[in-house]
């Protein structure tokens, strides 16, 4: 077999961020967690609740199903890391989630629009979710064997916008094609395609066979070009495997940079996660956007978060990661504290004409920044791991990595579901993201710029 050059392999690692990006741009964020919300309220509202209580419980009820599988996540991904790290295996595995991500995907058209199997469309949802990011944490162990330490910022910071080039377009082909308005007719005035049903959402709930069918068509540049490096290890067991991991969690007090930046990345990549997690039903629950204006916000958000991590990737290839991962987040708690401090009757206390648009506009600014600045934030990150990276051991490192960003993926969501449930508002329960970032930000003082890599 002809030996497959690093320019493909390159592309065919980049297609991963393609193929897997709906999971995020369509599911969580834009099109099935707002349709999960706005059915849930209606659900709840049906049920007897005053609109504002059951909006505060459609949010919560969502903080419940990315709270369980952001444990989930979290736990496995360390020790799966590892495992694949004492067999020198990652494709099975990645082969594996895969499959799972196709499953959980296909699954969440059986979610009806009445609201009567809520915790079933939790599920499927949960199953693709957890594929989708086990996954992750084995292809992001891959980028340091694709180029040298001085050229991974920059193609982490491709590999992003690509992806995100991928969400915009799979965005706008829902909207153009599938997605129905109130009118029944989609974003440019069709009936949903295939025969879709616009009276039972048919033409919104197609998103998850849509997302499973993106995933495995763009898949497979990813299976033609990227292969396993090294050398094969001898077979060992789930008992090696973790004892490579405890080993690894020991020796962490022997490198603080690393330490200090599993934690900081631990506090800053949940607090973005909960704003994509929530971004898109806060939109629905709080300034009462319809599914297909949350799917423009979405475009606008990711075509920027397209542009950001590329310009992002140049950024940390001239300065290196740290001061771009700083200047996000600041840019991001900035972002964190206007959405809170409106809602459609008011700015900052300041009321507004009824009817006022000015709320509108402000929150598709956010969505510039959200986009942008979270595209950005994630490639440096994923660089500055690179930096503090064993290269014995990278898939391990990437699970701590994976770990970090995940132990505590139930924050968030417990915490904006908490503070949801006392306030009675979906607006206030936004509010404990800003208290993650600034930790996370404190964090960072303790980060060497360079890494602490082991050689």
């Amino acid at each position: 077999m002809a030996e497959i050059s690093t320019r493909k392999r390159i592309w065919g690692w980049f297609f991963f961020d393609w193929a897997s990006q709906p999971y995020h741009t369509l599911l969580i964020t834009f099109v099935f967690g707002p349709y999960f919300a706005s059915v849930a309220a209606e659900y709840y509202m049906n049920a007897g609740l005053a609109e504002q209580a059951a909006d505060a419980r459609a949010q919560a009820l969502w903080s419940t199903g990315l709270t369980v599988s952001g444990l989930i996540i979290g736990l496995g991904a360390p020790i799966m890391g590892a495992f694949a790290d004492t067999t020198g295996r990652r494709l099975p595995w990645i082969v594996v989630f895969s499959l799972m991500y196709v499953v959980g995907a296909s699954a969440i058209w059986g979610m009806m629009p009445d609201g009567s199997n809520l915790w079933f469309g939790l599920f499927a949802f949960g199953l693709g979710f957890i594929g989708a990011e086990y996954a992750l944490v084995f292809i992001n162990s891959q980028l340091p064997s694709l180029g040298s330490e001085e050229e991974v910022g920059a193609l982490s910071g491709s590999g992003f916008a690509f992806g995100y080039a991928g969400g915009v377009l799979s965005l706008l082909l829902m909207l153009a094609l599938f997605v129905e308005q109130p009118s029944g007719k989609t974003l440019i005035g069709f009936d949903p395609a295939f025969g879709l049903d616009a009276a039972t959402r048919e033409g919104t709930r197609f998103v998850g066979p849509f997302t499973a069918l993106w995933f495995a068509l763009f898949m497979i540049p990813y299976f033609l070009w990227v292969r396993d490096t090294g050398p094969p290890r001898q077979e060992r067991g789930i008992g090696d495997a973790l004892g490579l991991l405890i080993k690894t969690i020991k020796g962490l007090r022997h490198r603080l940079s690393l330490s200090a930046y599993l934690g900081s990345s631990m506090f800053y990549r949940d607090a973005l996660n909960g704003l994509y997690g929530f971004g898109g039903t806060y939109a629905i629950l709080v300034l009462n956007w319809s599914i297909t204006s949350v799917g423009i916000f979405g475009i606008i958000g990711a075509i920027s978060a397209a542009l950001f991590s590329w310009l992002g990737g140049k950024l940390d290839a001239r300065f290196g990661p740290k001061p771009v991962i700083i200047t996000a987040i600041w840019g991001l708690i900035a972002v964190c504290v206007t959405v809170v401090g409106m809602d459609r009757s008011q700015v900052f206390g300041v009321p507004l004409a009824e009817g006022s648009a000015l709320p509108d506009a402000i929150f598709f600014g956010c969505g510039v920044l959200i986009g942008g600045l979270g595209g950005t934030l994630q490639a440096a990150s994923r660089t500055l791991m690179v930096r503090h990276t064993d290269p014995a051991a990278p898939t391990e490192n990437f699970g701590l990595y994976g770990l970090s960003g995940r132990a505590t993926a139930f924050l968030a969501p417990a915490l904006i579901g908490l503070v949801t449930t006392i306030s009675g508002s979906a607006r206030i329960g936004i509010a404990p993201v800003i208290g993650l970032f600034v930790i996370g930000l404190l964090l960072l003082g303790w980060v060497r710029s360079e890494g602490d890599r082991i050689s």
